[in-house]
């Protein structure tokens, strides 16, 4: 028996066929088309899922169940996405729809942050952890919980909304309406707005920096990769952002090991990348500010199954 993970993004719907041992056999994707009406993009879902099953020679009956991980709030009780504000779901039954259209008589579904930590926490680096935490550092910074085995996600299915805890009262506005949110300041996007406030700020002190070359002066081309890129070769403006990233990254996350001690916190996204230039001052700084102290501390982890984290979160949410 197999296991068929459905990762649902704003641009794309990634869906794989998924083995006992938790390995993708095969996977495939097709746009989402997002400005559509509902039905029509979980009709292009099924047509995914049917010709994945087609090309591994596997019918529904080899499937155990289906998994969808989807951005927003997802009851995972009624298998209804009650709202996601990049699709065109409120109230939507994602699962039910699912079944009428492929026959497959088992749907889950869970948040996409959520699916994804509960991916590491079987299958990836937070394996065999009893608590564990997961944080995506992408266009938002997306949060998972698992306690004891089971994904949090609250009384009302939408909790672990890490990204809009305030770790500067009154400060940058955050698109969910609050200021000073730690997605402002820590997720990718942060970053690059982050650089671009450096970078215009040493023009108008008339200092230099590497980043300007990387960016061809165009403060449109600034991402989430140059700063580090500047500070490897030694730009001072580049280690300046550099560090007062992780700075704001490290308040979020000392927060977080704080209230829930997981025994692993496992952190993804493209900024993850940078590996060990980011890693190590963050774990330095981090435990400059967490309550426990000595040699039982949470374990901080660049998180192992990338993009495939959906998929696999997605195909485990029956576990």
């Amino acid at each position: 028996m197999y296991y068929l993970g459905i990762d649902l993004g704003g641009t794309n719907i990634a869906a794989g066929i998924v083995d006992k041992d938790y390995k993708i056999v095969k996977k495939k994707s097709v746009p989402t088309l997002a400005h559509r009406d509902g039905k029509e993009i979980i009709k292009d879902m099924a047509s995914l899922c049917l010709s994945l099953l087609k090309d591994c020679g596997l019918t529904i009956n080899d499937i155990e169940y289906a998994g969808i991980a989807s951005p927003g709030t997802a009851n995972s009780e009624t298998g209804i996405v009650e709202y996601a504000n990049n699709l065109p779901f409120v109230n939507f039954p994602i699962a039910d729809l699912l079944k009428e259209y492929t026959g497959i008589k088992k749907v889950y579904i869970e948040n996409d942050a959520n699916a994804a930590a509960k991916a590491e926490a079987i299958a990836g680096v937070a394996k065999g952890a009893k608590y564990s935490v997961m944080i995506t550092l992408g266009t938002g910074l997306g949060g998972g919980i698992v306690l004891d085995g089971k994904v949090y996600s609250g009384f009302n299915f939408a909790g672990a909304e890490l990204g809009h805890i305030v770790i500067e009262k009154d400060g940058k506005q955050c698109t969910c309406g609050r200021r000073g949110c730690w997605e402002t300041y820590s997720s990718a996007t942060g970053l690059t707005n982050m650089t671009k406030e450096h970078v215009l700020k040493a023009r108008a002190e008339g200092r230099k920096t590497l980043i300007d070359e990387l960016i061809n002066g165009n403060i449109d081309n600034c991402n989430a990769r140059v700063a580090f890129t500047a500070m490897k070769q030694g730009d001072e403006v580049g280690k300046e952002i550099v560090d007062e990233y992780i700075s704001y990254l490290a308040c979020g996350i000392a927060n977080v090991i704080n209230i829930f001690q997981p025994n692993v916190l496992s952190i993804g996204g493209g900024v993850c990348n940078e590996k060990d230039y980011l890693l190590v001052p963050l774990k330095e700084a981090v435990f400059k500010e967490t309550y426990t102290k000595g040699d039982n501390q949470t374990e901080i982890k660049i998180a192992e199954l990338g993009n495939d984290a959906g998929i696999v979160g997605a195909a485990v949410l029956g576990l």
